[in-house]
């Protein structure tokens, strides 16, 4: 069975008129959310095979907070540059790409892509995933390539504004 968590990036700062959207960090809220939300991950007992994140600095910094959280090595990060900007149908392709000795993917994204896939896979909708938003479902199958419309089954549904 595979287990698939959508992680939207931590809270990011506008601080910085000058850099980019790419290049955006996280401001003091996403740097205290992102290591929270590690923890509470942790702390349920789950474990990733592979973390996949946008290679944008907000989402690759706050994969690196949970990626510490895990003890997972930032070199095993995978950088996936088709992350950023990416509509549901890109993240699908994305994710049924994935080999199937992976057993549980975390991937780093943005909104609005990673709401309009959670809503296409999961038998659960929302309006929005916020920053550093969690949505863990699983599939009934052992291949990320049967992936597809109301094919996962709702888990959980964790944010910061939850807890704090």
């Amino acid at each position: 069975m595979k287990t698939l968590y959508l992680v939207r990036h931590a809270k990011s700062s506008w601080e910085n008129r000058n850099l980019t959207d790419f290049d955006r960090t996280l401001n003091d809220r996403g740097k205290r959310d992102a290591p929270f939300m590690a923890k509470l991950l942790k702390d349920k007992k789950i474990a990733s095979d592979l973390i996949l994140s946008s290679p944008a600095v907000r989402a690759f910094t706050t994969a690196k907070i949970f990626a510490n959280e895990f003890n997972i090595s930032e070199e095993d990060i995978v950088k996936n540059e088709s992350i950023y900007e990416a509509d549901r149908s890109d993240l699908l392709k994305i994710i049924t790409a994935i080999d199937d000795s992976i057993n549980n993917l975390m991937l780093f994204g943005h909104n609005p892509g990673i709401t309009y896939l959670s809503n296409y896979l999961c038998d659960f909708e929302t309006d929005n995933i916020p920053t550093c938003g969690i949505i863990c479902m699983q599939l009934g199958f052992d291949s990320w390539n049967y992936l597809g419309n109301k094919t996962c089954r709702f888990k959980f549904f964790d944010y910061p504004k939850k807890y704090l």
